[in-house]
């Protein structure tokens, strides 16, 4: 579930659905078509009233009234053209997931839902009336997301950049404690010698991937520089270390094995013994596997829940492995092929549901039904493992920044095509409350 952030003035201020307005008043007449909706002037005069309240609450100018109003109305139109695209799209909010955004915003306002009903019947606004606002803000909202995010394409290499940007500044005072094992070639050795040398590296890597003793490899192997010390450099930081090492280490944390990789002297492998002064980022992933049953017009709500109950009682029973009732019936066609497997996953991955039950949720236990955005699920928990992802977060951070900028890009962009594309016509003059 989303938190939606409002004011309680302010939620009002999205805008007002002509099919979520109160009884009709002697001037509810329709003032706007768009496409096969309208808009009503209660539904103008509602919002004008509530922009009034909200600008004296926070001691705010006005702009004249004839600006004002065309304001309203393009917020009105907008509103009104996502929810018909949420419409299309089969986007439902259901009670449950209203009375959760409700609660949330009650509770960020340091009420509880029965005061904020007070403090909004004292505002002049029914409370029927900002339930179906937020249920058509949520709509709007969900549509905009889904419609949006097709259209935002992030490159590999803009991640990469940005990642190092940021690594960058916030590497300036680590210092890391390295490990070298140096496998000697001369610059002008023939072929022969170049592959014996490399493969000689990579069959060491391979060992260390093991869990073999680095100290006693370099012991062995190494012929660098610090080979009698079990290849151990010491702690610098990247300016003090060859420029190589600098390059090869990036961002990469404690007991992290690099290479091999080649210089004019031979082939390198790094090992990162310890790192201070960088934060670290220890998660726990969880490998899931899931089957989903979505309610449509043909499955009511229930009837979906009843099925995957019955899904779940045959697996429990032993009549059918859960990879083939994942193959047979989960409507997850990124997953289903695949026995329902997810693989390891970070639980933040999920939607708000499916996260919390794959965090609590015990080892090889099948879970009962439950519901998310998507439909219902059951989901069963095969491991749990901590790992270092300093590096991997430093670039879901960049990610999400680049994400961020291009949505809100493309999002105006949208919003401004689906205006452009509508059927709009003023039928009355707008009148002020």
């Amino acid at each position: 579930m989303k938190k939606w952030k409002y004011s309680v003035l302010s939620l009002m201020m999205m805008g007002m659905s002509a099919t979520s307005m109160a009884a009709p008043q002697e001037l509810d007449q329709v003032v706007m078509t768009v496409n096969d909706g309208v808009i009503l002037q209660s539904d103008v005069n509602a919002m004008l009233k509530t922009v009034h309240l909200n600008a004296a609450e926070e001691h705010q100018q006005l702009p004249p009234n004839d600006i004002l109003r065309q304001q309203v109305m393009d917020k009105l139109i907008m509103e009104n053209l996502q929810i018909q695209q949420a419409k299309q799209l089969g986007i439902r909010i259901d009670d449950s997931q209203l009375d959760q955004a409700i609660a949330d915003v009650a509770k960020q306002r340091g009420m509880t839902v029965d005061q904020l009903r007070q403090t909004l019947a004292k505002a002049g606004i029914s409370y029927p009336m900002f339930r179906e606002q937020m249920r058509n803000d949520m709509l709007a909202s969900e549509a905009r997301t889904v419609i949006v995010r097709k259209r935002v394409n992030i490159l590999p290499q803009e991640v990469d950049a940005l990642a190092k940007q940021m690594a960058k500044q916030t590497q300036q005072n680590v210092q890391y404690n390295i490990s070298q094992i140096q496998i000697r070639v001369d610059e002008d050795a023939d072929k022969a010698a170049r592959d014996k040398a490399k493969q000689e590296a990579e069959d060491i890597v391979a060992q260390l991937k093991k869990g073999a003793d680095f100290s006693q490899l370099a012991y062995r192997y190494s012929k660098g520089p610090k080979a009698l010390k079990g290849g151990e450099w010491g702690w610098m930081n990247k300016e003090e270390m060859p420029t190589i090492f600098a390059d090869q280490i990036q961002n990469n944390g404690k007991d992290a094995i690099i290479g091999p990789f080649r210089s004019g002297v031979g082939y390198h492998i790094l090992k990162i013994n310890d790192v201070k002064g960088m934060p670290s980022v220890s998660v726990v992933e969880v490998k899931a596997r899931h089957i989903l049953i979505k309610p449509s017009v043909i499955l009511s709500d229930a009837a979906a829940k009843k099925e995957l109950e019955q899904i779940r009682q045959r697996i429990i029973s032993g009549k059918q492995s859960f990879a083939a009732a994942a193959k047979a019936y989960s409507q997850d066609p990124g997953s289903a092929a695949n026995g329902g497997e997810l693989g390891w996953q970070v639980p933040d991955m999920y939607a708000p549901a499916f996260k919390d039950k794959v965090e609590t949720l015990p080892v090889d236990k099948i879970s009962e039904p439950f519901k998310s955005a998507f439909g219902w699920h059951i989901v069963e928990v095969k491991g749990r493992r901590k790992v270092d992802r300093t590096d991997a977060a430093m670039k879901n951070r960049a990610a999400q920044i680049l994400f961020n900028r291009k949505f809100n890009e493309e999002a105006q962009t949208w919003l401004q095509e689906l205006r452009a594309g509508a059927y709009i016509e003023q039928m009355n003059k707008v009148n002020n409350d």
